[in-house]
């Protein structure tokens, strides 16, 4: 049975927490979760902590659900979550080690007492799955291109109120399906019909310049000093962001990222193996041990290869990019070396359909069928050369594996915005993430040079004003050169196999 166990924050605000205990005296080592989704729904969770020999602790953040206060994302995790960790390792029941767990935002939770600037407040190991790092770093990608749909998603269900309301934005397009089309973009709260002072918040706020840094909290991977488990799916929105926190990590590092979504192995994507169907809580409570047990060194990790059944090793994907031409010699044009970027009608995000008998919205260019099966393990890439009559330009990437029945299925997709001088040709580079698959024999490589990626992210108005607040739209005339530009891939050598792990084993050794 889960008992209640309050906790007041360093200001007097009261935490509530359940927590459940194993069978047995104790005293235990101790799990921490702290969640803005109602530490109730955490309950079959602390069971599975407890059968496996842990103290188990589900908080709810302060403003949500059972906690008091006043709900500001990203705002007071660190302090709040320190005061837990120290309140923890108080208890009887406590053998005084905490580990802190958590997914998306309970993962930043995670993550920002892992690196509390006091080493007392902070647990002896951290299991992030999905991190959604910080306020700015969800809000945006590096280049500053704003991540619209997700945000407005959650903001709508979670944003300044005590609980959720998880079909909110569903609702709202449902009944205006243009909803994310009205200028300017802050006014989205009065569309929404509640108030919600944060939406302005979460775009004023700046990245730190850091991929695995959290501008909201100030924390910084490369200081960390307890042993990380990062976990993440490749079709997730935040794999690029997962794979920076390990590679950046200061401590002991283990990395897991299998052919899931962002709800892990719940929400299998396509090529997901029999061998990639994981059992989770079972390898956490493995890590968790190993890591109170001190005996993790270095940095490890397994990764899916979508469309087999094999692991491979993530310290073995640091590869040469093979670069795929696009002037006809690996990929051929088929339009759109020049194109005019309309933000009234945008490339879509939500559809892989190119328009056909149209004005070329994009330069799309097409590879010949693979005559061998291709394996792509670790960061893809395009380097492109191109020129906007705009003062600010957003150039989306999108590859697409095109099926011998001519299903199309997205691959990757990257978009960077450039503040090169209106016509002025020039090199941009434009990360497309990490890219893990197995591409049978048959398939088409379909690339897609792009001025917008809507609605998964706002439209440049290329006015050279903010997206968000925006009022005014204008098309942009592109040109693409395609003898100056490539296409990046991490392609496997058939010659050299890349080495398979057991995941199990590669995370808790």
């Amino acid at each position: 049975m889960s008992r209640s166990l309050p906790v007041t924050a360093p200001d007097g605000t009261p935490l509530a927490a359940d927590y459940r205990l194993p069978d047995g005296p104790g005293p235990f080592p101790c799990v921490l979760i702290r969640t803005p989704y109602d530490r109730r729904s955490h309950a079959a969770e602390l069971r599975a902590w407890a059968r496996r020999g842990f103290a188990a602790v589900a908080q709810d953040v302060r403003g949500r659900h059972g906690s008091g206060g006043r709900w500001h994302p990203y705002r007071h995790e660190a302090e709040d979550g320190a005061a837990t960790v120290r309140a923890l390792r108080r208890r009887p029941w406590s053998n005084g080690a905490v580990v802190a767990c958590g997914a998306s935002y309970a993962a930043h939770c995670a993550l920002a007492i892992a690196l509390h600037a006091d080493p007392k407040a902070r647990p002896d190991a951290v299991i992030a799955a999905v991190p959604a790092l910080g306020l700015a770093e969800t809000a945006r990608e590096p280049s500053g291109a704003e991540r619209l749909l997700a945000r407005a998603g959650w903001w709508a269900a979670h944003g300044d109120r005590p609980d959720s309301d998880p079909s909110a934005l569903d609702r709202a397009l449902a009944a205006d399906p243009r909803l994310l089309e009205h200028l300017p973009l802050l006014d989205l709260p009065r569309r929404l019909g509640r108030p919600l002072p944060s939406w302005q918040r979460l775009w004023n706020a700046a990245r730190s310049g850091d991929p695995a840094g959290t501008s909201g909290t100030g924390l910084r991977a490369a200081s960390a000093t307890v042993p990380l488990l990062a976990v993440g799916g490749a079709y997730d929105p935040f794999a690029a962001d997962t794979v920076a926190l390990w590679r950046a990590w200061g401590a002991a590092a283990r990395l897991l990222i299998g052919p899931w979504g962002h709800a892990l192995t719940a929400s299998p994507g396509p090529g997901c193996g029999a061998g990639h169907r994981l059992v989770l809580g079972p390898l956490y409570a493995a890590f968790a041990q190993a890591a109170l047990n001190g005996t993790l060194t270095g940095r490890r990790g397994a990764v899916a290869l979508a469309g087999t059944d094999a692991w491979l090793a993530a310290q073995d994907l640091a590869r040469p990019l093979a670069p795929l031409r696009i002037d006809g010699t690996d990929l051929q044009v088929l339009q759109g070396e020049e194109f005019v970027a309309d933000p009234q009608q945008p490339v879509r995000s939500d559809r892989l359909d190119v328009p056909a008998g149209a004005p070329p919205d994009r330069l799309l260019a097409v590879g010949r069928p693979l005559p061998h099966a291709l394996d792509l393990a670790g960061d893809a890439e395009a380097r492109i050369t191109a020129a906007a009559d705009a003062p600010s330009a957003d150039w989306a990437v999108r590859l697409v594996a095109v099926t011998p029945r001519g299903t199309a299925e997205p691959l990757a997709v990257g978009i960077t915005r450039s503040r090169a001088p209106a016509g002025k040709r020039t090199a941009i580079g434009v990360p497309l993430g990490p890219l893990y698959r197995r591409l049978p024999p048959g398939v088409r490589l379909r690339l897609e040079i792009a001025g917008h990626h809507f609605p998964a992210h706002a439209r440049n108005p290329h006015t050279g004003q903010d997206p968000l607040r925006a009022t005014a739209l204008r098309p942009s005339r592109r040109a693409v050169d395609p003898h100056g530009s490539r296409l990046l891939l991490p392609v496997a050598d058939p010659a050299a196999p890349i080495r398979t792990v057991d995941p199990v084993e590669e995370i808790t050794r």
